[in-house]
């Protein structure tokens, strides 16, 4: 009985290393780095985490499990209280929706993916900063953080792949 029951802690925890790892790059993602001006140009990361996994395993990062990151990103940052939260649920919805389109891409092309999706999840932020009436950001550290962004995925995204291959199997 107990190796059964190993067993299905061992399975629940590969199952749910998705939405952890994804939490736990939304902390990190808020550590101060005391490097000058890198809070304007900071990169995205729990967005890159999204992305990735929902890309390739959208059977572990649920809708609620985008939610909730979220909203634990709202809750970190400050932002109000949804916000994050929403732009996350928006960029799992139209990978799902072009699931057949990014799935079995080679890097370049998926990394392109990103970028417009990238852009599009920031338009949707300043269109909701100017909603909740907290001002025009700034065009310019808009396209810092997106290029930094961007720029980045490729590192992360191979970070997230080999605690992928390392933690569950294969589809």
């Amino acid at each position: 009985m107990r190796p059964l029951l190993l067993q299905r802690v061992d399975a629940g925890a590969r199952v749910s290393a998705p939405l952890v790892l994804t939490l736990i790059i939304t902390i990190i993602n808020v550590v101060p780095l005391r490097l000058p001006a890198y809070s304007a140009i900071a990169p995205d990361l729990v967005l890159m985490a999204v992305f990735y996994w929902t890309v390739h395993r959208p059977d572990l990062l649920r809708p609620w499990g985008a939610f909730l990151v979220g909203i634990l990103d709202d809750i970190l940052t400050g932002t109000p209280l949804g916000v994050n939260a929403l732009v996350l649920l928006l960029v799992h919805w139209m990978i799902i929706n072009q699931h057949k389109s990014f799935r079995g891409l080679s890097f370049g092309p998926l990394w392109g993916g990103f970028a417009i999706i990238a852009f599009g999840a920031k338009v949707v932020l300043v269109v909701l900063a100017l909603a909740l009436s907290r001002g025009l950001i700034d065009p310019m550290v808009l396209l810092a953080q997106l290029s930094f962004t961007v720029a980045l995925y490729p590192l992360i995204a191979m970070l997230l792949g080999r605690a992928q291959r390392a933690f569950l199997p294969a589809i």
